[in-house]
Formats: C-alpha cells, sequence, structure tokens
C-alpha cells in the first residue's frame, strides 16, 4: 500500500521520528523529548510551556494521523512521547541526572501504564493517544520531585 505523508502524520511522527524500525516510542522520545527538554536550560519555565503548547498542538495532529494511519495509536505517532518527557522534566532542575532518570521512569511508566493511564489510552482519538503519556509523565515527575526533596542536601550530585 502506498503512503502519502500528510501534515499530520508528519507532525504526529515528530518529524518522521516514529518511522524507526523499532523501539519508535523509546526513539521519539530520546530524539524529539530530550533536546525540547533540554531547550529548557535557556529558559526552565519553557519545559512546562512546550509541553502544553504540543499537547495542545498533538491531540488533533494525532487525531487525524490516526485517520490517515488507519490504525489507534499506531506506533509511527511519538508527539505523544515527547509531551509525556516533558511533564516528566517539568519543574525539575535540568542536570543529567533529572534528564537521564527521567526518560528511563517515563519509558517505564509509558510501558507498563499504571492506573489510570490504560484507561485514558482508550479514550477516542488524539486525545487517548496523548493523554496515557501525559499520566506517565506524571508519575515520572511525582517520583523525580520526592528525590529532588529527599536529597536536596545534595544538589550537586542531582
Amino acid at each position: 500500500m502506498a503512503f502519502r505523508m500528510t501534515g499530520s502524520v508528519f507532525l504526529a511522527s515528530m518529524f518522521g521520528c516514529g518511522y524507526f524500525p523499532f523501539a519508535s516510542g523509546t526513539f521519539g522520545t530520546l530524539v524529539a523529548g530530550v533536546p525540547l527538554a533540554m531547550l529548557g536550560l535557556l529558559w526552565p519555565p519553557l519545559v512546562p510551556l512546550l509541553a502544553v503548547v504540543l499537547l495542545a498542538v498533538g491531540i488533533p495532529a494525532a487525531t487525524r494521523a490516526e485517520r490517515d494511519l488507519r490504525r489507534h495509536d499506531s506506533g509511527i505517532i511519538v508527539v505523544d512521547e515527547a509531551v509525556g518527557y516533558l511533564v516528566a522534566m517539568s519543574f525539575l532542575p535540568l542536570t543529567p541526572f533529572y534528564f537521564i532518570t527521567g526518560f528511563f521512569l517515563f519509558r517505564l511508566f509509558d510501558i507498563v501504564k499504571p492506573p489510570p493511564a490504560r484507561r485514558m489510552e482508550k479514550l477516542p482519538g488524539g486525545f487517548g493517544v496523548m493523554m496515557d503519556d501525559v499520566v506517565a509523565g506524571i508519575y515520572a515527575n511525582v517520583i523525580l520531585q520526592v528525590v529532588r526533596v529527599v536529597f536536596c542536601f545534595a544538589p550537586s550530585i542531582l
């Protein structure tokens, strides 16, 4: 079947990252989410702002991409991974420890999908595609915030 990449698929795949042949969600997080979060090094409030903007743009893009791809939550759609990782990194010190730990925690929660993430995934269209990753990002962020508070006496380590 020949496929023409639409603008929605281009955006939902984070400019083609979703076409990586294996582990497209992990690849999408690494190639799209991490660089976006690193923009927060310029101005930390940019991380949650990017999450909100990308969520607002990603929901309709993922909805249309699902229609174009004829599949719910296709692995090609990775804008949700970028948003979830940005949520995981919001309001945290942007240090190597948090970037790396946030990446692994977010991927863990995105794969395991603890409640209510699995239920969110079943919501219709792009909203369902995006919201399970937002929940995974919230779980990762909460754990990282706890780590931050517990280890606040040694910020140079974290």
